[in-house]
């Protein structure tokens, strides 16, 4: 079944290829938990939600009442946003060799790369989908003034602590704010080194730039991101002057231990 609509388009496949390898380098450099996290699948759009857990009763029956046994699933988000291409741009490509701009579909790529990260970190609340972030039963730490180069190295080693002892030993991966990651190429006092350095020691699985608020650090075993429909581009319409056009995936983490995050915020 092509659910992207490929074949309807009035183009070649070389522009599909293009497309898709301009797509997939966008979003490469937006992404993050995919460099930390294991990933399985994909296992095609039909996927729209996983089980979880192990089915229980929803509540214990009484002596007389027969009992429900439930499964608990979380959805798998479908990820899309349109762009839309010049058709005279494109005839000039195919036709006389002209150079394809192709920075909208490259913008959507970005943009639903985005969005992976968000609800991989903050989740969806609203549709029940917990992130990293907002995972019940997560652990925390508090925060520092992280302009002084010592004060970033003591909150991440408070967290691995909290997550040493709850048994997770690693290997750790760290995400944090764009502020809080370059206060880590500051210069310890009359030394060379940046608390950067000390904390890849700690942190072998990586130490990332994300779009979220504050930090967090996780054992890698937290869980695995599942991928419905990797980012792919599909066909929609032409209005005479654009090629209208799409970029989708589904993707969602399945988080198996909260006590593998801390996150690294202020408390209160």
């Amino acid at each position: 079944m092509d659910s992207l609509n490929r074949d309807q388009a009035p183009f070649p496949g070389e522009i599909w290829r293009m497309i898709d390898d301009a797509a997939a380098s966008a979003a490469r450099d937006q992404l993050t938990a995919r460099r930390y996290l294991d990933l399985e699948g994909p296992f095609g759009v039909g996927l729209t939600a996983i089980e979880v857990g192990n089915d229980d009763y929803c509540r214990q029956p009484g002596p007389d009442e027969a009992g429900a046994v439930m499964g608990r699933a979380i959805p798998l988000p479908m990820l899309r946003k349109s762009f839309q291409l010049s058709i005279r741009r494109v005839s000039a490509h195919v036709q006389n060799g002209q150079p394809l701009d192709l920075s909208p579909a490259q913008n959507a790529a970005e943009a639903v790369a985005n969005r992976e990260e968000e609800l991989i970190y903050t989740g969806q609340p609203a549709f029940g989908l917990a992130g990293m972030m907002t995972m019940e039963d997560h652990q925390q730490v508090g925060i520092g003034d992280w302009t002084a180069p010592d004060r970033a190295l003591h909150d991440v080693l408070a967290a691995a602590t909290k997550l040493d002892d709850s048994g997770y030993r690693g290997p750790y991966a760290l995400a944090l704010s764009p502020v809080l990651y370059n206060n880590l190429f500051r210069l310890y006092p009359g030394s060379d080194v940046m608390a950067l350095e000390h904390l890849r020691r700690l942190c072998t699985a990586g130490i990332y730039k994300a779009a979220i608020a504050g930090g967090v650090l996780v054992d890698t075993r937290v869980g695995v991101l599942i991928l419905g429909q990797d980012l792919q581009a599909g066909y929609s319409s032409q209005d005479g002057v654009h090629y209208q056009l799409y970029l989708s995936e589904s993707i969602v983490l399945r988080i198996d231990e909260p006590k593998a995050i801390c996150v690294i915020a202020s408390q209160g």
